[in-house]
């Protein structure tokens, strides 16, 4: 194997067991390794600090399985994705779950979701892509599933050198399956919704809303499908209106409503959130309840600050839409925005807007998706349902 050895002076996260290690913290290679392929790395003092897949093309030059001199194989992959496994299955996340969060789970650039017997993979890196026949292979024997669906459509694989793909890992089945998440039904798309069809991470989050919105007149804004929205609905909300951009996502979340018998009191429509937060203000329009699930507003650490002021905008007009006593549910899910930033951003948008905020509950993404310290990018989502009054 390869043998890559990092400069004296690097970055002491990759000590205490961060798995990434960037081009510029390489010393030298004594080899000619082909990109995907492993790599035994060492510290400058000759130490061993693991073994990983290597890829020149990327930033991330190496992404380490394991710190120890062990056989990576067949045989390793699943013993890490049973262990990911038994993890979820001691905390209750069995029927829907993410099973493996990538470098959380000490499998780099891997994502599987499981959706009841159906599966979603991501490989985002070349050298976890090699192993992908060998991932599809573990969970058929593992779990027997109904279908196992590619969703290797994302951009970050172009920085590894890899198409953008999606398709059948498994022999063809419809795509469109249905899940039930807190006793709600709702309708997946594995072919075309976001992500891998699905936003797992916020399954415990939905269910905090319970207390605040039963009988009272909801907002939701960047809806997606409309699980928040369908929540607020079964746990007992007079009206709910959830708006999105996306009308191909409005269609699906009024599908989702009209599933649960709720379509009466829950529905969406195709708007700007932007634009119709702000129109609704100018008209005095009220609700009891503010909930803003928005997508990432930065990807790049040169744009925090502008994700931020997109941030801060619209919890500031969510909070002047809303009923002296009434709450906000506020959503972040890029890991460039830090929890304390978050909540600074909120405590600014509150001055601004003239109102003392209380917190009711201030949480993460769910367990299945384990937050692992000293990996910031495991930490990303936050979740914060707050009283709003004058």
């Amino acid at each position: 194997m390869v043998k890559v050895y990092l400069k004296g002076r690097i970055a002491p996260r990759i000590a205490q067991g961060h798995p990434w290690i960037y081009n510029n913290e390489i010393d030298r290679v004594a080899g000619s390794p082909e990109p995907g392929d492993l790599v035994e790395v060492y510290f400058a003092q000759g130490k061993l600090a693991g073994i990983g897949y290597y890829n020149a093309l990327s930033q991330i030059a190496i992404r380490l399985l394991t710190r120890q001199r062990e056989t990576i194989d067949a045989a390793f992959f699943q013993r890490r994705i049973q262990t990911a496994w038994a993890y979820r299955q001691r905390l209750g996340y069995t029927e829907n779950c993410r099973l493996v969060f990538g470098e959380a789970d000490q499998l780099p650039a891997l994502i599987i979701d499981k959706f009841n017997d159906y599966f979603v993979v991501q490989t985002l890196s070349l050298g976890m892509d090699r192993w992908k026949p060998v991932v599809v292979e573990i969970l058929v024997g593992l779990f027997a599933p109904k279908g196992i669906y590619e969703r290797n459509d994302v951009p970050v694989r172009t920085l590894e050198g890899l198409p953008q793909q999606k398709g059948f890992l498994s022999a063809p089945f419809d795509p469109l399956i249905e899940i039930r998440e807190n006793g709600i039904r709702f309708q997946v798309d594995l072919e075309n919704g976001q992500k891998t069809g699905y936003f797992l991470d916020q399954q415990d989050n939905r269910r905090a809303i319970a207390p605040v919105v039963k009988g009272a007149e909801v907002l939701g804004a960047f809806t997606y499908t409309g699980t928040f929205e369908i929540h607020a609905g079964h746990y007992g909300a007079r009206s709910v209106l959830g708006i999105d951009i996306s009308e191909q996502a409005v269609a699906q979340a009024n599908a989702n409503a009209a599933l649960n018998g709720l379509a009466d009191r829950v529905r969406f429509d195709t708007l700007n959130a932007f634009d119709a937060l702000k129109t609704w203000h100018k008209e005095g329009r009220k609700f009891d309840v503010v909930m803003l699930d928005p997508p990432a507003f930065t990807k790049s650490r040169s744009q925090v600050e502008s994700a931020v002021s997109g941030y801060k905008e619209i919890n500031l007009r969510g909070m002047k839409l809303l009923r002296n006593g009434g709450f906000l549910v506020s959503s972040s899910c890029t890991n460039l925005v830090s929890a304390e930033l978050f909540l600074d951003t909120i405590a600014a948008a509150a001055r601004d807007a003239h109102k003392r905020i209380k917190q009711v509950c201030f949480q993460a993404q769910s367990p299945d998706h384990p937050v692992v310290w000293g990996l910031e990018n495991t930490h990303y989502l936050k979740f914060l349902v707050a009283e709003v009054s004058d």
